[in-house]
């Protein structure tokens, strides 16, 4: 055997090792290594005012543990509480309403009766009470696994942007990849991801806070309800109902119409209409034009589509991992073009 092949066949049975070795921690080292990327502009902003790279990396990693890791582990720690703390006797009096609202249906839904009678029937506040000290030890649990890989996460983010450079140098000598063409897709993905980023972070903070205002004013806890609803717009199209909807329907239930008719007209206009239509898409622009400052811009439905897909296949953090595929996909295509178009020679 040439000496070639016993090496590369040597070397494919070791990375098959190491991704076994590695394998529980894959998920992880990928979304810390693109948080590394999108966040580039932030750690060499810390690095021009600190002139050193490891601190430049520490002063990073605690941003992004303080300002997307920390209220995160926030929600969760506040959610286990309030399940745990949940008077069954509010249950009942949900369920009283609920059998007064539906008792009085307009003649367009009565089509429904008999499905809301079988809802009503297997309907136990006891039962459900029980299921709720199970729900609360499974957020417990979720939540340990939440904050081990976080601070996986947050490591391998740290080693990302210390060693970054240093790892990309090193793999673009090893497999031997054009100078030109690997700096095409590091500054794709660099640009295209610090707008993903960037935005997303933008709109949770922008449209949380106005949400956490409007319940802080209502007596609620306004800086859970505000992350609560932070995290829910990331999801497209439906994000901020699945927040505003369930709260007004617990307002009405607890006999509050006015708090339930404020927060659904608020939500509405200030934070859909006005916020999401109106204000998003100007701070997006900033970002674009100001921070970023990318050649060609990525299209925005593109990206609409490619947080979709990632969220509907890898979960909460395919917002971030369903756009870099998309990224690389088309930068990858681009260069594809141009060397077909090249003369030959």
């Amino acid at each position: 055997m040439k000496k070639e092949y016993f090496t590369l066949t040597l070397l494919l049975i070791v990375s098959y090792g190491m991704y076994r070795l590695y394998e529980p921690f894959w998920m992880n080292i990928i979304v810390a290594s693109l948080l590394a990327i999108s966040t580039y502009h932030i750690q060499m902003g810390f690095f021009k005012l600190t002139h050193s790279r490891f601190l430049a990396s520490s002063l990073s990693t605690l941003m992004l543990g303080a300002l997307f890791f920390a209220p995160l582990g926030y929600f969760i720690f506040q959610l286990t509480v309030m399940l745990q703390n949940l008077d069954p006797a509010m249950m009942h009096v949900m369920e009283i309403k609920l059998r007064s609202w539906f008792a009085h249906l307009p003649p367009s839904f009565t089509y429904l009766e008999h499905k809301i009678e079988l809802f009503l029937a297997g309907f136990d506040p006891s039962e459900l009470s029980q299921h709720i000290i199970d729900y609360t030890s499974q957020v417990g649990s979720f939540a340990m696994s939440f904050v081990s890989g976080s601070l996986f996460i947050l490591i391998f983010y740290f080693i990302a942007q210390y060693y970054g450079r240093d790892i990309f140098e090193f793999f673009k000598r090893s497999a031997h990849f054009p100078q030109q063409e690997s700096t095409l897709i590091m500054f794709e993905m660099r640009s295209s991801m610090s707008v993903v980023f960037y935005s997303i972070l933008a709109t949770a903070v922008f449209e949380g806070a106005l949400f956490g205002i409007a319940v802080e004013y209502i007596g609620y806890n306004g800086l859970l309800f505000g992350i609560m609803y932070g995290f829910a717009s990331l999801i497209p199209v439906i994000g901020g109902v699945i927040m505003w909807l369930p709260f007004s329907l617990f307002e009405l239930a607890l006999g509050h119409n006015e708090n339930a008719l404020f927060i659904a007209l608020y939500t509405i206009i200030v934070i859909s209409l006005v916020a999401d239509t109106f204000i998003k898409p100007v701070i997006i622009k900033i970002i674009n034009q100001k921070l970023i400052k990318p050649q060609e811009k990525i299209n925005e439905l593109v990206i609409f589509f490619a947080i979709i897909a990632g969220l509907a296949t890898f979960g909460f953090w395919g917002m971030i991992i369903g756009p870099a595929i998309t990224v690389l996909f088309l930068t990858l295509m681009k260069i594809t073009e141009a060397n077909s178009e090249k003369p030959s020679h």
